[in-house]
């Protein structure tokens, strides 16, 4: 217990102490001295409370809240209270469920066995083959075991999934029977409530992105944000009914639930793989309202005929600061990329990267279409739900109208497109000619990040 005594918690394991010990529907706090265990329950911003186990021998936890941090407010809280009001515990006469369920989980380390004195007996070879026999069959049962508690995880997830979409489904109709100014007005707050409910109900990813659409509101003019809820919405709703389809889709498992980790994509023999020489087009980064930090590297395959891109997306803690970047606009490199399967692969990996290439100019992508959003239509058809596109642009400059807003336009008919750009602009690039421009069109606004003109490159994100 020196250990545990020798923590500090921090204000938001404490206020988690405080709802541990002084809550009226709880405490449930017990331990058995004998195992060395100490378990309760803390009620958090669901229906159902978590569930805190902590074993004192090894300093091993579990807890069932989404918190990213390891450990948890609520595991400190719990050893804790343990540490200097021991008398909050009560003696248990049987152990959990779950606790136990967590016990039969455990990878405990054991003391290596001692190996035999010199001289003594060892197994004849019938033993020793027994004995091998004996572990195949146990190795077996053991896989078994393993792999049905994986089909019934998830199972259990996609149950809860399940729940917390035809929750999602009674949110959006709410919104839309109070009406889009009301939602306009509050979507902070109501986005907010109902995030919270779905990481509760393990749809983590969706509730991230029902997080951050205030955001996106807020960034567009008053008039515009009507339109833009209802894309949004619709967006959630198509989100939903698609995993309703194939909820064993790992595109959208990884939009609604949960990603695969960098091993499972590299280890996937289906997944694409690029090999090529890429360029650092731009970076883009932003602060979510759960803390996390988003860095988007976006680079573009110079050795393709037509413009394809790829994303390369990370995310760490607000409270880490910046990380150094492993890549600079405007940098090229030779590397093969794996990609996330999807139904537009876009988000990808580098498996490989074999070196640095000389800078120059883009390739001449041909620009074949009168329509810069064509590559946004086609993914749009395939894949709706998908927000930022990265496209290519042909020929135009950046043009300011009466209002002072920047807007990229289309060379060779003033009364051509013109695409609304999202943050103010240089006033040294207004009215150059740009020979093509990369730039991310969320359906709104043109998040541009880098362009080809007579002067070179210019670096825009």
């Amino acid at each position: 217990m020196k250990t545990i005594e020798a923590l500090a918690p921090d204000q938001a394991s404490l206020s988690a102490a405080s709802r541990l010990t002084r809550q009226s529907n709880w405490p449930r706090l017990e331990k058995i001295d004998q195992l060395g265990l100490l378990w309760g329950e803390c009620q958090g911003s669901g229906s159902n409370p978590y569930r805190v186990v902590v074993d004192t021998g090894d300093h091993g936890y579990k807890c069932t809240c989404p918190s990213r941090k390891f450990p948890c407010k609520h595991t400190l809280a719990l050893m804790w209270i343990a540490a200097t009001t021991p008398a909050s515990f009560t003696a248990a006469g049987s152990t959990p469920e779950w606790v136990n369920d967590w016990l039969g989980r455990r990878r405990k380390a054991s003391p290596q066995p001692a190996a035999p004195a010199p001289g003594a007996g060892g197994k004849s070879i019938g033993e020793a083959s027994r004995d091998d026999e004996s572990a195949d069959v146990e190795d077996a049962a053991a896989v078994e075991r393993r792999e049905a508690a994986q089909r019934k995880r998830t199972l259990d997830t996609q149950s809860a999934v399940s729940a917390a979409l035809d929750e999602l489904d009674q949110w959006i109709a709410d919104q839309l029977r109070l009406g889009l100014a009301g939602f306009v007005d509050n979507s902070s707050d109501r986005c907010r409530r109902i995030a919270a409910r779905l990481v509760d109900m393990k749809a983590t990813a969706l509730a991230g992105r029902i997080d951050e659409i205030p955001s996106r509101l807020m960034g567009l003019r008053s008039e515009e944000r009507p339109d833009a809820a209802i894309r949004e919405l619709g967006k959630l709703v198509l989100v939903a009914k698609a995993w309703r389809s194939t909820p064993g889709d790992a595109e959208l498992r990884r939009l609604v639930s949960t990603s695969e980790s960098r091993e499972q994509v590299l280890a996937n023999p289906d997944a694409k793989q690029v090999e090529s020489v890429w360029e650092v087009l731009g970076e883009k980064i932003e602060s979510r309202r759960d803390g996390l930090v988003s860095h988007s590297t976006w680079l573009l395959d110079l050795k393709s005929a037509s413009p394809q891109f790829a994303l390369l997306l990370d995310y760490f803690s607000a409270s880490a600061g910046r990380r150094s970047n492993a890549f600079t606009p405007g940098d090229r490199f030779d590397a093969r990329l794996v990609f996330y399967p999807a139904r537009q692969p876009l988000r990808a990996l580098v498996a490989d990267r074999k070196g640095d290439v000389p800078t120059g100019e883009w390739p001449d992508f041909g620009f074949h279409t009168a329509d810069p959003l064509a590559a946004h239509a086609a993914h749009q058809n395939t894949a709706p739900w998908l927000t930022d596109c990265p496209v290519m642009l042909p020929p135009g400059a950046i043009l300011l109208d009466d209002r002072g807003a920047a807007w990229w336009q289309a060379a060779g008919d003033p009364h051509g497109i013109a695409l609304p750009i999202a943050d103010t602009v240089n006033p040294t690039l207004l009215g150059l000619d740009l020979m093509a421009t990369a730039a991310l069109w969320n359906g709104s606004r043109l998040d541009l990040l880098a362009a080809q003109s007579g002067f070179g490159r210019l670096d825009l994100s």
